[in-house]
Protein backbone atom coordinates (compact mmCIF):
# COMPACT_ATOMS: atom_id res chain seq x y z
CA UNK A 1 0.00 0.00 0.00
CA UNK A 2 1.29 3.06 -0.85
CA UNK A 3 1.80 6.79 1.77
CA UNK A 4 -1.01 8.59 -0.41
CA UNK A 5 0.41 12.51 -0.19
CA UNK A 6 -1.74 13.64 -2.87
CA UNK A 7 -4.01 17.04 -2.91
CA UNK A 8 -7.15 14.58 -2.43
CA UNK A 9 -8.27 12.00 -1.94
CA UNK A 10 -6.27 11.68 1.46
CA UNK A 11 -5.27 8.92 3.65
CA UNK A 12 -9.05 7.95 5.95
CA UNK A 13 -8.80 7.08 9.98
CA UNK A 14 -9.38 3.57 10.96
CA UNK A 15 -12.43 4.98 12.76
CA UNK A 16 -13.92 6.48 9.45
CA UNK A 17 -13.91 3.13 7.73
CA UNK A 18 -15.43 1.43 10.67
CA UNK A 19 -17.86 3.65 11.07
CA UNK A 20 -18.57 3.22 7.14
CA UNK A 21 -19.05 -0.52 7.92
CA UNK A 22 -21.98 -0.26 10.33
CA UNK A 23 -25.26 -1.83 10.14
CA UNK A 24 -27.26 0.25 7.73
CA UNK A 25 -31.03 1.78 7.63
CA UNK A 26 -33.37 2.38 5.58
CA UNK A 27 -32.44 6.83 5.19
CA UNK A 28 -36.15 7.53 3.18
CA UNK A 29 -38.06 5.62 5.99
CA UNK A 30 -36.29 5.45 8.75
CA UNK A 31 -36.91 9.36 11.31
CA UNK A 32 -33.95 8.45 13.12
CA UNK A 33 -31.94 8.90 9.85
CA UNK A 34 -33.11 12.44 9.13
CA UNK A 35 -32.04 13.75 12.38
CA UNK A 36 -28.73 11.97 12.13
CA UNK A 37 -28.38 13.67 8.91
CA UNK A 38 -29.81 17.47 10.01
CA UNK A 39 -27.28 17.21 13.24
CA UNK A 40 -24.57 16.63 10.45
CA UNK A 41 -25.15 19.44 8.50
CA UNK A 42 -25.72 21.14 11.74
CA UNK A 43 -21.84 20.61 12.70
CA UNK A 44 -21.07 21.69 8.97
CA UNK A 45 -22.72 25.06 9.23
CA UNK A 46 -21.14 25.83 12.73
CA UNK A 47 -17.45 24.78 11.69
CA UNK A 48 -17.83 26.83 8.63
CA UNK A 49 -19.19 29.98 11.10
CA UNK A 50 -22.43 30.19 9.19
CA UNK A 51 -26.34 30.49 9.82
CA UNK A 52 -26.78 29.28 6.42
CA UNK A 53 -27.83 25.74 5.62
CA UNK A 54 -25.36 22.68 4.99
CA UNK A 55 -26.81 20.21 2.71
CA UNK A 56 -24.80 16.47 1.48
CA UNK A 57 -25.45 15.56 -1.35
CA UNK A 58 -24.26 11.82 -3.16
CA UNK A 59 -21.55 13.03 -5.50
CA UNK A 60 -17.62 13.80 -5.34
CA UNK A 61 -16.97 17.76 -5.00
CA UNK A 62 -17.43 18.52 -8.40
CA UNK A 63 -21.16 18.06 -8.12
CA UNK A 64 -21.72 20.78 -5.72
CA UNK A 65 -20.18 23.56 -8.20
CA UNK A 66 -22.48 22.36 -11.11
CA UNK A 67 -25.21 22.19 -8.45
CA UNK A 68 -24.59 25.66 -7.50
CA UNK A 69 -24.38 26.59 -11.05
CA UNK A 70 -27.63 25.00 -12.31
CA UNK A 71 -29.77 25.81 -9.31
CA UNK A 72 -29.00 29.52 -9.88
CA UNK A 73 -28.27 29.81 -13.91
CA UNK A 74 -31.56 31.10 -16.23
CA UNK A 75 -30.41 31.68 -19.33
CA UNK A 76 -28.99 34.87 -20.30
CA UNK A 77 -27.81 35.21 -16.65
CA UNK A 78 -24.71 37.16 -17.05
CA UNK A 79 -22.15 35.67 -14.80
CA UNK A 80 -18.36 36.61 -13.92
CA UNK A 81 -15.37 33.74 -13.93
CA UNK A 82 -12.94 34.80 -11.71
CA UNK A 83 -10.01 32.69 -13.33
CA UNK A 84 -6.53 32.47 -11.92
CA UNK A 85 -6.36 28.74 -12.25
CA UNK A 86 -7.57 25.62 -13.88
CA UNK A 87 -10.54 25.40 -11.68
CA UNK A 88 -11.52 28.87 -11.48
CA UNK A 89 -11.80 29.03 -15.36
CA UNK A 90 -13.72 25.52 -15.32
CA UNK A 91 -16.44 27.16 -13.46
CA UNK A 92 -17.80 28.66 -16.96
CA UNK A 93 -17.99 25.11 -18.19
CA UNK A 94 -21.02 24.86 -15.55
CA UNK A 95 -22.47 28.17 -16.33
CA UNK A 96 -22.47 27.62 -20.15
CA UNK A 97 -23.94 24.05 -19.91
CA UNK A 98 -27.17 25.96 -17.96
CA UNK A 99 -26.90 28.60 -20.53
CA UNK A 100 -25.77 31.62 -18.73
CA UNK A 101 -23.26 33.79 -20.12
CA UNK A 102 -20.03 34.50 -18.83
CA UNK A 103 -17.30 36.69 -18.52
CA UNK A 104 -13.96 36.00 -17.32
CA UNK A 105 -11.68 38.38 -15.10
CA UNK A 106 -8.35 36.94 -15.91
CA UNK A 107 -5.17 37.11 -13.88
CA UNK A 108 -1.58 35.44 -13.16
CA UNK A 109 -1.85 31.85 -12.14
CA UNK A 110 1.19 32.31 -10.47
CA UNK A 111 -0.26 35.04 -8.20
CA UNK A 112 -3.85 35.37 -5.94
CA UNK A 113 -6.48 37.77 -7.07
CA UNK A 114 -5.66 41.31 -6.79
CA UNK A 115 -8.95 42.76 -5.31
CA UNK A 116 -8.04 46.16 -6.45
CA UNK A 117 -7.29 45.08 -9.63
CA UNK A 118 -10.88 43.60 -9.40
CA UNK A 119 -12.60 46.67 -7.70
CA UNK A 120 -11.22 48.30 -10.83
CA UNK A 121 -12.83 46.12 -12.96
CA UNK A 122 -15.92 46.29 -11.59
CA UNK A 123 -16.37 49.82 -11.78
CA UNK A 124 -16.19 49.61 -15.43
CA UNK A 125 -18.99 46.25 -15.04
CA UNK A 126 -20.69 45.14 -12.16
CA UNK A 127 -23.93 43.63 -13.76
CA UNK A 128 -23.42 40.32 -12.88
CA UNK A 129 -26.27 37.76 -11.21
CA UNK A 130 -22.99 36.09 -9.37
CA UNK A 131 -20.00 35.33 -9.19
CA UNK A 132 -17.43 32.04 -9.45
CA UNK A 133 -14.34 31.86 -7.36
CA UNK A 134 -12.26 29.13 -6.10
CA UNK A 135 -10.12 29.45 -2.74
CA UNK A 136 -7.51 26.99 -3.39
CA UNK A 137 -7.13 26.22 -6.85
CA UNK A 138 -5.37 22.74 -5.93
CA UNK A 139 -3.62 22.35 -9.85
CA UNK A 140 -1.38 25.18 -8.74
CA UNK A 141 -2.10 25.51 -5.30
CA UNK A 142 -2.88 29.29 -5.15
CA UNK A 143 -5.04 30.63 -2.21
CA UNK A 144 -7.38 33.27 -2.73
CA UNK A 145 -8.78 35.72 -0.21
CA UNK A 146 -12.25 34.91 -0.42
CA UNK A 147 -13.15 37.12 2.55
CA UNK A 148 -11.71 40.49 0.66
CA UNK A 149 -13.45 39.06 -2.78
CA UNK A 150 -16.55 38.20 -1.93
CA UNK A 151 -17.26 40.94 0.50
CA UNK A 152 -16.31 43.51 -2.16
CA UNK A 153 -18.65 41.57 -4.61
CA UNK A 154 -21.52 41.77 -2.26
CA UNK A 155 -20.75 45.27 -2.07
CA UNK A 156 -22.16 45.87 -5.67
CA UNK A 157 -25.15 43.29 -5.07
CA UNK A 158 -23.30 39.99 -7.01
CA UNK A 159 -24.16 36.82 -5.44
CA UNK A 160 -20.76 34.52 -5.13
CA UNK A 161 -20.49 31.44 -5.81
CA UNK A 162 -16.96 29.78 -3.70
CA UNK A 163 -15.28 26.05 -4.38
CA UNK A 164 -13.37 25.63 -1.19
CA UNK A 165 -12.86 21.75 -1.66
CA UNK A 166 -8.99 21.75 -1.11
CA UNK A 167 -9.11 24.95 1.45
CA UNK A 168 -12.06 24.47 3.68
CA UNK A 169 -10.92 22.87 7.28
CA UNK A 170 -7.64 23.43 6.82
CA UNK A 171 -7.68 27.47 5.68
CA UNK A 172 -9.71 29.84 7.63
CA UNK A 173 -13.50 29.81 6.33
CA UNK A 174 -16.12 31.89 7.89
CA UNK A 175 -18.98 32.29 5.82
CA UNK A 176 -21.37 34.80 7.65
CA UNK A 177 -18.24 36.91 7.60
CA UNK A 178 -17.62 36.91 4.03
CA UNK A 179 -21.00 37.11 2.70
CA UNK A 180 -20.60 33.69 0.54
CA UNK A 181 -24.00 32.95 -1.39
CA UNK A 182 -23.18 29.55 -1.82
CA UNK A 183 -19.90 27.32 -0.66
CA UNK A 184 -18.72 24.23 -1.80
CA UNK A 185 -16.47 21.38 -0.43
CA UNK A 186 -16.18 17.52 -0.81
CA UNK A 187 -15.14 14.91 1.52
CA UNK A 188 -12.16 13.37 0.29
CA UNK A 189 -9.66 16.63 1.15
CA UNK A 190 -8.72 17.84 4.38
CA UNK A 191 -11.70 16.60 6.42
CA UNK A 192 -10.17 13.37 5.13
CA UNK A 193 -13.50 11.17 4.66
CA UNK A 194 -13.97 8.64 1.35
CA UNK A 195 -14.54 10.36 -2.06
CA UNK A 196 -17.88 10.15 -2.80
CA UNK A 197 -19.79 13.79 -0.98
CA UNK A 198 -20.15 16.93 -1.55
CA UNK A 199 -21.32 19.48 1.08
CA UNK A 200 -23.21 22.91 0.30
CA UNK A 201 -23.82 25.73 2.28
CA UNK A 202 -26.59 27.91 0.98
CA UNK A 203 -27.87 31.72 2.04
CA UNK A 204 -31.39 32.89 2.07
CA UNK A 205 -30.81 35.20 -0.80
CA UNK A 206 -29.63 32.20 -3.21
CA UNK A 207 -32.67 30.52 -2.02
CA UNK A 208 -35.10 32.87 -2.97
CA UNK A 209 -33.38 33.21 -6.33
CA UNK A 210 -33.87 29.79 -6.85
CA UNK A 211 -37.69 29.92 -5.62
CA UNK A 212 -38.23 32.96 -7.43
CA UNK A 213 -36.82 31.82 -10.94
CA UNK A 214 -38.77 32.26 -14.06
CA UNK A 215 -37.45 29.12 -15.76
CA UNK A 216 -37.46 25.61 -13.64
CA UNK A 217 -33.94 24.16 -12.86
CA UNK A 218 -32.11 22.04 -15.69
CA UNK A 219 -31.74 19.51 -13.62
CA UNK A 220 -33.07 17.14 -10.69
CA UNK A 221 -30.10 15.57 -9.63
CA UNK A 222 -28.11 19.02 -9.33
CA UNK A 223 -30.91 21.00 -7.89
CA UNK A 224 -29.81 22.23 -4.18
CA UNK A 225 -33.96 23.35 -3.57
CA UNK A 226 -34.73 19.69 -3.71
CA UNK A 227 -32.76 19.80 -0.39
CA UNK A 228 -34.75 23.14 1.61
CA UNK A 229 -37.31 20.99 2.88
CA UNK A 230 -35.83 17.89 3.22
CA UNK A 231 -36.34 17.77 7.10
CA UNK A 232 -40.48 19.25 7.32
CA UNK A 233 -41.44 17.06 4.61
CA UNK A 234 -39.04 13.96 5.83
CA UNK A 235 -38.06 13.14 2.15
CA UNK A 236 -35.38 13.08 0.22
CA UNK A 237 -34.72 13.69 -3.74
CA UNK A 238 -32.98 10.21 -3.95
CA UNK A 239 -31.89 7.71 -1.54
CA UNK A 240 -29.23 8.87 0.46
CA UNK A 241 -25.70 7.03 1.39
CA UNK A 242 -26.40 6.39 4.53
CA UNK A 243 -22.61 4.65 4.89
CA UNK A 244 -20.62 7.40 3.46
CA UNK A 245 -23.15 10.13 5.42
CA UNK A 246 -21.65 7.96 8.70
CA UNK A 247 -18.15 8.06 7.67
CA UNK A 248 -17.88 11.84 7.41
CA UNK A 249 -19.88 12.60 10.90
CA UNK A 250 -16.87 10.43 12.06
CA UNK A 251 -14.69 12.61 10.35
CA UNK A 252 -16.08 16.05 11.34
CA UNK A 253 -16.10 14.50 15.36
CA UNK A 254 -12.44 13.89 14.50
CA UNK A 255 -11.91 17.41 13.51
CA UNK A 256 -14.07 18.56 16.46
CA UNK A 257 -12.24 16.81 18.62
CA UNK A 258 -8.68 18.34 17.63
CA UNK A 259 -10.66 21.98 17.53
CA UNK A 260 -10.63 24.01 14.51
CA UNK A 261 -8.09 26.42 15.06
CA UNK A 262 -5.68 23.81 15.90
CA UNK A 263 -6.11 21.77 12.99
CA UNK A 264 -5.81 25.33 11.20
CA UNK A 265 -2.41 25.71 12.70
CA UNK A 266 -1.29 22.38 11.82
CA UNK A 267 -2.01 22.75 8.08
CA UNK A 268 0.33 26.15 8.15
CA UNK A 269 3.17 24.48 10.03
CA UNK A 270 3.69 22.10 8.07
CA UNK A 271 2.91 24.52 4.86
CA UNK A 272 4.86 26.42 5.61
CA UNK A 273 7.69 23.69 6.58
CA UNK A 274 7.52 22.05 3.20
CA UNK A 275 7.87 25.52 1.48
CA UNK A 276 10.96 26.73 3.08
CA UNK A 277 12.41 22.81 2.71
CA UNK A 278 11.51 23.00 -1.13
CA UNK A 279 13.70 25.70 -1.66
CA UNK A 280 16.22 25.69 0.42
CA UNK A 281 16.86 22.13 -1.25
CA UNK A 282 17.30 24.19 -4.68
CA UNK A 283 14.26 22.75 -6.26
CA UNK A 284 11.50 25.97 -7.13
CA UNK A 285 8.07 26.71 -6.00
CA UNK A 286 5.50 26.93 -8.96
CA UNK A 287 3.73 30.12 -6.81
CA UNK A 288 5.47 33.67 -6.40
CA UNK A 289 2.84 34.31 -3.68
CA UNK A 290 -0.19 33.18 -2.06
CA UNK A 291 0.34 30.02 -1.19
CA UNK A 292 -2.23 27.73 0.60
CA UNK A 293 -1.52 25.36 3.35
CA UNK A 294 -3.31 22.47 2.07
CA UNK A 295 -1.25 21.75 -1.00
CA UNK A 296 2.37 22.84 -2.23
CA UNK A 297 3.28 22.88 -5.98
CA UNK A 298 6.44 22.08 -7.12
CA UNK A 299 8.15 23.23 -10.57
CA UNK A 300 9.72 19.73 -12.61
CA UNK A 301 13.54 20.54 -12.87
CA UNK A 302 14.91 21.10 -15.81
CA UNK A 303 15.79 17.98 -17.32
CA UNK A 304 13.55 15.54 -15.67
CA UNK A 305 10.07 14.63 -16.50
CA UNK A 306 6.73 15.04 -13.97
CA UNK A 307 7.05 11.05 -15.06
CA UNK A 308 10.02 10.24 -13.82
CA UNK A 309 9.40 11.54 -10.53
CA UNK A 310 6.59 10.52 -9.66
CA UNK A 311 6.71 6.72 -10.91
CA UNK A 312 10.12 6.71 -8.85
CA UNK A 313 8.57 7.87 -5.65
CA UNK A 314 5.50 5.77 -6.12
CA UNK A 315 7.45 2.52 -7.30
CA UNK A 316 10.57 2.72 -5.50
CA UNK A 317 9.79 4.60 -2.64
CA UNK A 318 6.14 3.58 -1.96
CA UNK A 319 4.79 7.51 -1.68
CA UNK A 320 2.37 8.60 -4.30
CA UNK A 321 2.57 12.75 -4.68
CA UNK A 322 0.53 14.35 -8.14
CA UNK A 323 1.39 15.88 -10.97
CA UNK A 324 -0.96 18.04 -12.43
CA UNK A 325 -3.47 18.87 -15.71
CA UNK A 326 -4.59 21.16 -18.35
CA UNK A 327 -2.45 23.87 -18.81
CA UNK A 328 0.03 23.09 -15.60
CA UNK A 329 0.17 19.65 -17.57
CA UNK A 330 3.72 17.92 -16.96
CA UNK A 331 4.87 21.01 -15.28
CA UNK A 332 5.01 20.65 -11.82
CA UNK A 333 4.27 17.50 -8.77
CA UNK A 334 1.92 18.26 -5.97
CA UNK A 335 2.47 17.08 -2.40
CA UNK A 336 -0.85 16.90 -0.53
CA UNK A 337 -0.55 18.10 2.99
CA UNK A 338 -3.59 18.02 4.18
CA UNK A 339 -6.51 16.14 6.42
CA UNK A 340 -4.86 13.03 7.99
CA UNK A 341 -1.85 13.96 5.03
CA UNK A 342 -0.60 16.58 7.88
CA UNK A 343 1.68 15.19 10.05
CA UNK A 344 5.37 15.28 10.73
CA UNK A 345 5.55 11.58 10.22
CA UNK A 346 3.82 11.62 6.45
CA UNK A 347 6.23 14.41 5.68
CA UNK A 348 8.76 12.86 7.08
CA UNK A 349 8.37 10.20 4.58
CA UNK A 350 7.67 12.17 1.77
CA UNK A 351 10.72 14.48 1.98
CA UNK A 352 12.94 11.68 2.16
CA UNK A 353 10.80 10.21 -0.72
CA UNK A 354 11.68 13.07 -3.06
CA UNK A 355 14.92 13.88 -1.65
CA UNK A 356 16.25 10.12 -2.69
CA UNK A 357 14.23 10.27 -6.41
CA UNK A 358 16.14 13.61 -6.94
CA UNK A 359 19.56 11.90 -6.19
CA UNK A 360 18.68 8.76 -8.62
CA UNK A 361 17.84 10.42 -10.69
CA UNK A 362 21.13 12.59 -11.09
CA UNK A 363 19.57 15.91 -9.77
CA UNK A 364 21.65 17.24 -6.81
CA UNK A 365 20.00 19.15 -4.26
CA UNK A 366 21.32 21.73 -2.05
CA UNK A 367 20.75 20.02 1.28
CA UNK A 368 18.70 17.03 3.06
CA UNK A 369 14.75 17.78 2.38
CA UNK A 370 13.94 15.73 5.31
CA UNK A 371 16.55 17.68 7.46
CA UNK A 372 15.77 20.78 5.95
CA UNK A 373 11.92 20.28 6.74
CA UNK A 374 12.40 19.30 10.43
CA UNK A 375 14.59 22.15 10.92
CA UNK A 376 11.80 24.42 10.19
CA UNK A 377 9.16 22.71 11.53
Amino acid sequence: MYNIMTPGPTKVRENVRLARSTETTNPDLDKEFYIYYKETCTILSDIMQTKNAAYIMAGEGILGLEAACASITEPGDRVLIIDNGVFGKGFADFVKIYSGETVSFVSDYERPIDSQELRAFLEKDSDFKYATLVHCDTPSGVLNDIKTICTLLDSYGIMTVVDSVAAMFGEYVNVDESKIDILCGGSQKVISAPTGLTMVWVSDRAIKVMENRKTPIASFYANILNFKNYYKDQWFPYTMPISDIKGLRIALENYLEEGNSNVIERHKKIGEATRKAVEQSGLELYLKDGYSNTVTVIKVPEGLTDRQILTTMRDKYNVMIAGSFDVMAGRVLRIGHMGENATRENMIETMNALGRTMKDLGFPLKCDLTDAFLNAL
